[in-house]
């Protein structure tokens, strides 16, 4: 059992390090305070082969595994923490369903801008009355002559303000076998795109309409039944939401670490108080261990062909999402004022990290589906 990366992983991670150092430390606080989507940076991203890295060749990508890419983001994060988003875009969530279950004619659409970092895909998933119970989604896809009526609204969908086209799940018939996805492009009459509104970490969102909006036949991703190739295909994308919630948490430890080996306090450096080393050292255990589990998804998915398992992928993130915000938390806490303050990223990672444990599967959902693995039995949350 081996708990190092490989030869050939760590040459990657050492070039994806090098990269970020050389072309996004500089600007980084500046580049966490600014909104809007920062697409200057993708496409030195892109251009450095970091967005598609797991996609095929064939689809524009650079043939990688998922350790690839979750060494891409974390690497990046380590740098410039605002920077991973855009790996994270252009590798997990909507990009990777699209890149698993678009046609041909679909991807040679979308795909060459959204991996060159001129586009955005964004998710349309969480409605009003269906969050964590996603299959309760009401909008709608009615068939009318050789395409679709589409008719719903989404909410708190990553990227919305800008994105240029969308994976809207919608419903084509009753149950969870009536579910499916559809491909929405921005400007689609009948399709409005709402104010932008601003999460806590500064993320925007922005509610989308749908009131008759008609595709055709070539923007259906997932027809009917296409509902469990969506959803099993998330926990990849929950890995990458693992992957930068650990990074963070790390970022902020180590500015923490830097600060404690440096400011003075009473005439003594503050790592040489007893308080403040206890503090590190769980920060560290916590750290590690997220990572050991982290990885353990990943390998486990890259045996099973590509998707890990539910139980590894719950696993790793409820562990990356409370170790990255409580150890930027408590790195928070060890800079007293400067930790809290915007001069610092620290305050950044914690407000980012913060909102990773209720997007992408809240860590209470993540709860319940351990205990439904320890159990050997489904829990149905639903009442009666």
């Amino acid at each position: 059992m081996n708990f190092e990366l490989s030869e050939e992983a760590r040459a990657f991670a050492d070039s994806v390090s090098k990269f970020a150092r050389a072309h996004l430390a500089e600007g980084a606080l500046a580049r966490a305070h600014t909104h809007g989507y920062p697409w200057d940076v993708a496409g030195k991203i892109a251009e450095q082969g970091l967005l598609g890295v797991l996609f095929p060749e064939a689809d524009g990508g650079a043939g990688g595994t998922l350790l690839d890419a979750v060494i891409a983001i974390q690497e990046v994060a380590l740098v410039c923490p605002r920077s991973a988003d855009i790996v994270q875009a252009g590798n997990f969530g909507p990009i990777r369903t699209f890149q698993e279950y678009a046609t041909p004619e679909q991807k040679a659409r979308f795909l060459p801008d959204l991996l060159a970092g001129r586009s955005l895909i964004s998710l349309g998933m969480t409605e009003p009355d269906a969050g964590s119970a996603v299959t309760e989604l009401k909008s709608s896809a009615t068939k009318d002559g050789d395409g679709w009526l589409i008719n719903g609204t989404k909410i708190f969908s990553t990227h919305s303000p800008e994105a240029k086209v969308f994976l809207v799940y919608v419903r084509f018939g009753p149950g969870v076998g009536g579910i499916g996805s559809v491909l929405v492009e921005k400007g689609t009459p009948s399709f409005t795109v709402g104010k932008p509104s601003r999460f806590m970490n500064g993320e925007e969102w922005s509610e989308l309409h749908f009131e008759n909006c008609r595709i055709g036949q070539g923007n259906v991703l997932l027809g009917e039944g296409g509902f469990k190739k969506q959803i099993s295909g998330f926990n990849v994308e929950r890995l990458g939401n693992s992957s930068r919630a650990l990074a963070l948490g790390r970022h902020a430890f180590n500015i923490a670490r830097e600060y404690a080996k440096t400011r003075k306090q009473f005439g003594r450096q503050l790592c040489e108080f007893q308080g403040l080393q206890w503090k590190f050292a769980e920060m560290a255990v916590k750290l590690d261990a997220a990572q050991l589990l982290l990885y353990r998804a990943v390998a486990g998915a890259e045996a099973a062909g590509g998707l890990p398992s539910a139980y590894d992928t719950a696993v790793a993130k409820l562990a990356c999402n409370t170790a990255g915000f409580e150890v930027a938390n408590e790195s928070m806490q060890v800079m007293g004022g400067m930790g809290f303050s915007e001069e610092s990223l620290v305050e950044y990672c914690v407000r980012r990290t913060r909102g990773w444990m209720i997007a992408g599967g809240s860590i209470e959902i993540l709860k319940n589906r351990i205990a439904e693995s320890v159990f050997d039995r489904r829990f149905d949350q639903r009442k009666g």
